[in-house]
């Protein structure tokens, strides 16, 4: 059984599972003091997003990477909230099953090291322009950024590495704690967890991997734009991660939604999975599964909890914004307080 966390979660593959990193949380009087890039103290993150109808009550904290690395995540407003629920509705996920014979063609497939290399053995040099290339490693240079085979990288894979040393040089990461966190606290005050899985049934996984050592226009456009987020010093990730830390929702509406997307390399990789899988339009599948699940958790309970990418909350066509067209209230966190 594969588990996939889905955007913002940086994807990892090991030992046939597919991983995600997410991160925890608790609110203090005392002021954040907040850097360019970095926030040291305690955040406590974004108030929460209500859906209601009649007396049922949906509360929604948006969940954000990268964050900044020193940060302490606390917040009594959540935990007041998901002390009175009686459900928490975990982050979003694909789970993938694989019948018996499609586990056993996965371990014939390539190695992780064998797929981070291009096909052929091509290198980035013959794969990048010369103007590309010698961008390439400057910035390699400059972050340090160093690996075996590194000449052989698939694009997309520079891009990762180029991604978390500039996070790394930026006071910023992308190990996301909050989720965890929150699932703490729901065991704490007794409080129902509720996965929110799309499942699918993988019947042929080698055929739809043979994709897996492609090299794309994507991964080599996906490595242009990390070199250009690198080369200005990831201010626009490092502001949003502080609106993030400080609660700032105005802040979070105004950053640019593409600061949020880690050079691309997020949406590349997931996709690259997703076409290995021979799978479409899982994000779609995966928010339709979650509003079931909202739809449901707020018929039967009068207060749920429920765990959120913050792109989706601000997106004009996201899960809250169909909610609302469906009749439900939606308020955001500068007009709600739980």
């Amino acid at each position: 059984m594969i588990r996939v966390l889905w955007l913002p979660l940086l994807l990892c593959v090991s030992t046939g599972q597919v991983c995600a990193q997410t991160a925890p949380a608790r609110a203090s009087t005392a002021a954040v003091t907040l850097a360019p890039v970095t926030v040291t103290g305690v955040g406590a993150g974004p108030g929460l997003w209500k859906v209601s109808r009649g007396r049922h009550v949906l509360w929604v904290l948006g969940t954000l990477t990268p964050l900044p690395r020193r940060m302490q995540w606390r917040s009594t407003r959540v935990e007041q909230a998901l002390a009175q629920s009686q459900e928490l509705l975990e982050v979003p996920s694909a789970r993938l099953r694989m019948d018996t014979s499609a586990f056993g063609k996965l371990l014939l497939l390539p190695s992780a090291y064998a797929a981070r290399r291009n096909p052929d053995d091509a290198t980035l040099q013959q794969l990048l322009s010369p103007t590309a290339y010698a961008r390439w490693q400057a910035l390699q240079r400059q972050y340090g950024v160093r690996g075996w085979g590194s000449a052989h990288w698939r694009p997309i894979v520079a891009a990762l590495e180029l991604y978390r040393a500039a996070l790394a040089r930026g006071g910023l990461t992308d190990s996301d704690e909050v989720a965890p966190a929150v699932e703490k606290l729901a065991r704490r005050h007794g409080v129902k967890r509720t996965p929110v899985e799309y499942q699918l049934v993988i019947a042929h996984p080698r055929d739809a991997v043979e994709t897996i050592r492609e090299t794309r226009q994507q991964d080599i456009d996906c490595l242009q734009q990390t070199m250009d987020m690198a080369a200005r010093g990831m201010d626009d990730l490092g502001e949003r991660a502080n609106a993030w830390s400080s609660g700032d929702v105005a802040a979070l509406r105004s950053t640019s939604p593409e600061a949020s997307h880690a050079a691309c390399v997020v949406t590349a990789m997931n996709a690259d999975f997703a076409r290995q899988l021979g799978l479409r339009d899982l994000p779609a599948l995966i928010d339709a599964t979650w509003l079931d699940a909202a739809r449901q958790a707020l018929a039967r309970n009068a207060t749920t909890f429920a765990l959120l990418p913050m792109d989706k909350l601000l997106s004009p066509d996201g899960p809250l914004a169909r909610l609302e067209a469906e009749g439900y209230a939606v308020q955001s966190p500068d007009e709600a307080d739980p």
